[in-house]
């Protein structure tokens, strides 16, 4: 049943049978005949077959693009022009927003609350980066003697931008933007468990007027990740992604002398202190480690409590999972607290994770099967991986020390803040972190001792990611 309602969905929302780059090559052009799937993974089930393209259709791609940007049709078109064009487009998104996020949720098993949430201000980087157009302004360096030396901004050529399958139009749209902005011809390569969003959104920017070859999507795995980012008429490389794509992505795009921008893999840290409003710290601890199902750089997979409330908290945390686990369902379903992983190959590797561990697991730790006491759906179907807390973690465990990307948690317990610090810093990554507190130095102390941005171009301080007071 769940099945054919799907599919009911898929074909309500226009979600074609085929997909291919875009814009489309000409048959000259040459045109790979490899193609590949994208799944939902709360079926299993087929959404729609990828024309993967070939090294000669990137290099195509790759092409087009540097001579959209070498016409000056977008690079040097009046900022008043890309201004306007931009803002159309951030009030076409807005239309499609809801259909776009009932794909996303087809696509990568978040539930539809999440997505709706997720989606719904992506028109703002639009229109902030067209506002940003009409504002913008040079400005004359101070010198010595008769001369004039003036700063002005200028686009930098072909772009690459590599986005992964967590959040697949947020991040592209928050990388597209502001290098549409500022004249960039763009190449997006987005997952490809994950491209039907992103493909649409380019359909959206020709329609609104961005020229054809200034906005390019090659939907495919690595090997078109490697023959986009070797291609020597790329002047910059931004990529979210694990951090072994990152290193191999930068080694190659540091050959070619090319700009890079990488957020890559997390393990954030997130210290509880006596002090903390319970209720508070639980629910916002909760949120932070199974939003997307566990499946964001920044989730909050170390939890770290100090003693004297640890074990009030484990107990209150532990009832917060279990009646996130308790409304899981459909991830159509408005209701649904957490959707699937992304895969089914995703989930086997999360569960060897937790099988592997010498810490005691709490809560969840298997596949889900059975039938949802929320609105009848079978988790069978699909990749559902309960929200999952593991404690008693020794420090050289891998649930630890590396990324699972997944509703997966390790609670430990800790005395002193100088402790909680040193355990917080005890990992190699460095994209974010969190704290609890209702004392405002000791928060602003804390953060400043946490180091949080050691990993990850793109990484903020711990202040802004929890919670003080």
């Amino acid at each position: 049943m769940a099945l054919n309602a799907s599919k009911r969905l898929q074909a309500q929302l226009n979600v074609r049978q085929r997909y291919t780059v875009l814009p489309k090559l000409l048959p000259s052009q040459g045109g790979s005949s490899n193609e590949f799937s994208v799944y939902n993974p709360a079926t299993g089930e087929a959404l729609c077959s990828i024309a993967e393209p070939s090294a000669h259709d990137v290099e195509a791609i790759v092409k087009n693009a540097q001579s959209a940007f070498d016409s000056g049709v977008w690079s040097r078109a009046p900022a008043i022009h890309r201004s306007k064009t931009l803002a159309k487009l951030a009030r076409s998104l807005e239309e499609e927003l809801p259909t776009l996020a009932q794909i996303e949720t087809l696509q990568v098993g978040r539930t539809i609350r999440e997505m709706k949430a997720q989606l719904g201000r992506l028109p703002e980087w639009l229109d902030y980066f067209a506002a940003l157009l009409r504002t913008e302004q040079g400005f004359v360096a101070p010198t010595q003697g008769q001369l004039l030396n003036y700063i002005q901004r200028v686009p930098l050529g072909v772009v690459a931008q590599i986005t992964p399958f967590n959040h697949p139009l947020l991040i592209a749209v928050k990388k597209i933007a502001p290098a549409l902005a500022a004249g960039n011809s763009v190449i997006v390569k987005p997952s490809e468990l994950a491209p039907i969003t992103v493909l649409r959104f380019a359909e959206l920017a020709e329609e609104a007027g961005v020229p054809s070859g200034v906005l390019s999507v090659l939907p495919g795995g690595a090997a078109v990740g490697k023959a986009l980012v070797e291609n020597p008429l790329i002047k910059k490389v931004d990529i979210t992604a694990g951090t072994q794509a990152g290193r191999s992505i930068g080694s190659i795009v540091g050959q070619n002398l090319a700009s890079f921008t990488a957020e890559l893999g997390g393990k954030a840290p997130i210290v509880v202190f006596n002090d903390a409003d319970l209720i508070s710290a639980v629910n916002g601890v909760a949120f932070a480690s199974f939003v997307a199902s566990g499946q964001t750089c920044v989730s909050g997979t170390r939890i770290i409590v100090q003693d004297k409330i640890y074990d009030e908290f484990l107990a209150a945390f532990l009832q917060k999972v279990e009646n996130i686990r308790a409304g899981m369902g459909s991830p159509q379903d408005p209701s649904s607290t957490m959707g699937t992983v992304i895969s089914e190959a995703h989930l086997e590797r999360i569960q060897r994770s937790v099988k592997g561990t010498k810490g005691k697991v709490v809560a969840g730790g298997e596949r889900m099967t059975g039938i949802s006491s929320l609105d009848g759906y079978d988790f069978s179907q699909g990749a559902f991986f309960p929200p999952t807390v593991v404690i008693d973690v020794p420090l050289e465990d891998e649930l630890w020390r590396e990324e699972i990307f997944g509703p997966v948690v390790v609670v430990q317990r800790f005395s002193t803040e100088a402790e909680g610090v040193a355990l917080a810093n005890d990992c190699k990554y460095g994209l974010g972190a969190g704290i609890w507190t209702t004392d405002i130095s000791r928060g602003h102390r804390i953060a400043a001792e946490i180091e949080a941005v050691r990993l990850g171009a793109d990484s903020r301080k711990a202040a802004s990611a929890g919670k003080m007071g």
